[in-house]
């Protein structure tokens, strides 16, 4: 009986709580004078993010209309939404919630400005300490600490680095055309990315080189009492949220389910891997020698550098800590991978869907290969010319970007922000989110049908009929962020995806399994769009289920 009267009473102690906080906070916002919804719960509660999915579960099943109020709870509510919240409340409104407010920008120009004033509007550290899985990151270090960060980080995906990306990627493709040409179907478009995408990060990164092996032979084992670079890394993303929440030392225990503890392992392992790494580049450092030139290679050096600075007194920048070498070799690997993968699966099944697309993107590889042999597909000069193929990770960009909004904050004084023809006043340390799919299906950016994926509203043709790409409006269109800190690996992602997809379309199509004998081609249209546009939201967007269309890759006629 005591303990049920305990539990009641903590229940209505949170519920007060969060009942008298939720109004506080309803008034702060109230001061700027733009529409508010008010949320019973904050999305980013650790106890809510839990119980979200059976709650929703359970919601879904009711023959009712979700409120705002709820509706704005369910995780990635931002990919279904698109730009409607902000057709219907306009270029700013908020929501708010018993641990904080919420602002959300579609207005390009105040999207522009909050990425311009880096010291007013400010990334909110916190939130990312959850990527801190191996140690502090780029994600995670705060306004001092992230030039150091990213200069060291940028010098490998350099412009410089771009030949070898663009040609470890056609080397892939190749392996895994190989598989896909041999077999009746592709059963797993989305794994198949992944281990691409994987392969070619770990080659360029890590100088980790490997073959590749298709959805239908990607077992991992652990031999010798260790998995491979390649197999704990995929274990690692494949478990990076589980990872995220338990730290891998207490997967490994005796008494949890197998599943978890080869998951703890494969965790354990990766970080091995990473310290060999660490005593390889430096041992070859000390002998005078170059190094692999992997992005470890760049880590020693300007660890070294940074030594040598302190003995000679001079204020050159610091160089990693260990813990921050391993906590970026992490968050680059789940970024670099995750991202360039979900957007090469999305891209490929819209193709098999648009077999149009298709023939348009194929005409110009056509042209610009021109005959050329494989071994003489070089970068500098044939990149620069597939404007289609760009323009096919553009749009798919566009409507599935990775990252559906950019968190921001306040600092501890108020901010003014222009939104349109207003000047409105944000609280000291309140969320500002620039919310990029919204601005980029906006029909004031993007025309009358922002929601079709449609490429060639990319390319834009000369009076000389040369085919170029369209600059949209200033801050339209972020799928890299914007500003000093924008992505460092934008280059690295655009040359792995033209590069997959010059090779892809080079020789052969991609054709959309039918279900049934009867289904007719609009109808196997149809479910694949219903496949691709069922996504969520865990860490990055992605589709729920990608394996349930399955694709033949064919000569082309």
């Amino acid at each position: 009986m005591m303990f049920v009267k305990l539990v009641v009473s903590s229940i209505f102690s949170y519920l007060s709580w969060s009942l008298v906080t939720l109004q506080i906070n309803h008034r702060r916002a109230s001061t700027m004078g733009i529409p508010l919804i008010r949320l019973p719960t904050d999305p980013l509660n650790v106890f809510f993010q839990v119980l979200e999915p059976h709650i929703f579960r359970l919601l879904d099943a009711l023959p009712i209309s979700l409120p705002e109020c709820i509706y704005c709870l369910r995780r990635g509510w931002y990919f279904k939404d698109k730009a409607d919240m902000h057709l219907k409340y306009g270029p700013v409104w908020a929501l708010v919630t018993p641990r904080d407010i919420h602002v959300h920008l579609s207005d390009s120009e105040a999207i522009h400005e909050v990425f311009s004033r880096r010291a007013d509007f400010i990334r909110p550290s916190k939130m990312y300490e959850l990527l801190e899985v191996y140690g502090p990151c780029i994600s995670t270090a705060d306004v001092k600490n992230w030039p150091r960060h990213r200069k060291i980080l940028a010098a490998p995906f350099s412009e410089s680095a771009m030949s070898y990306v663009w040609s470890e990627s056609l080397h892939q493709t190749q392996q895994m055309m190989q598989t896909w040409i041999s077999a009746p179907r592709v059963s797993s478009v989305g794994k198949d990315m992944r281990t691409l995408s994987l392969n070619v990060l770990a080659a360029i990164g890590f100088r980790r080189s490997f073959h590749f092996r298709g959805s239908n032979n990607n077992a991992t084992i652990r031999e010798d009492g260790m998995f491979s670079y390649r197999d704990a890394l995929q274990i690692v993303l494949d478990n990076v949220i589980l990872l995220m929440l338990i730290p891998r030392r207490y997967l490994t225990y005796s008494w949890m389910p197998a599943s978890l503890q080869r998951i703890g392992h494969a965790a354990s392992d990766f970080k091995k891997h990473m310290v060999q790494m660490l005593d390889e580049e430096t041992r070859l450092l000390s002998e005078g020698k170059k190094g692999s030139g992997s992005l470890m290679t760049s880590f020693i050096q300007a660890q070294a550098r940074s030594e040598r600075s302190k003995d000679t007194g001079s204020n050159a920048p610091q160089g990693l800590s260990v813990d921050e070498i391993f906590g970026n070799i992490f968050v680059i690997n789940f970024a670099g991978h995750d991202t360039t993968a979900n957007t090469l699966a999305f891209s490929t099944l819209l193709l098999a869907a648009h077999p149009a697309v298709q023939e348009w993107v194929a005409e110009e590889v056509t042209s610009v290969i021109s005959g050329k042999p494989e071994e003489e597909w070089n970068y500098a000069d044939l990149f620069p010319r597939l404007k289609r193929c760009q323009a096919v990770l553009l749009e798919t960009l566009r409507l599935y970007p990775p990252i559906m909004a950019l968190p921001k904050s306040t600092n501890e004084y108020p901010q003014p922000l222009q939104v349109g023809d207003r000047r409105i006043v944000i609280p000291p340390r309140t969320g500002v989110q620039p919310n990029i799919i919204a601005t980029q299906t906006h029909p004031q950016y993007w025309g009358p049908d922002p929601r079709a994926w449609r490429p060639s509203r990319w390319i834009t043709t000369s009076s000389g009929d040369q085919e170029g790409l369209v600059t949209p409006p200033r801050d339209t269109f972020l799928p890299w962020s914007d500003g000093p800190q924008n992505c460092p690996g934008m280059n690295f992602s655009q040359v792995e995806f033209v590069a997959v997809l010059a090779r892809l379309l080079f020789r052969h199509r991609l054709q959309v399994i039918k279900e049934r004998p009867l289904e007719t081609d609009a109808e196997a249209t149809a479910r694949v769009l219903r496949v691709v546009n069922e996504c969520d939201a865990q860490m990055l967007l992605r589709m729920l289920d990608p394996d349930r269309v399955s694709v033949a890759c064919v000569p082309a006629l």
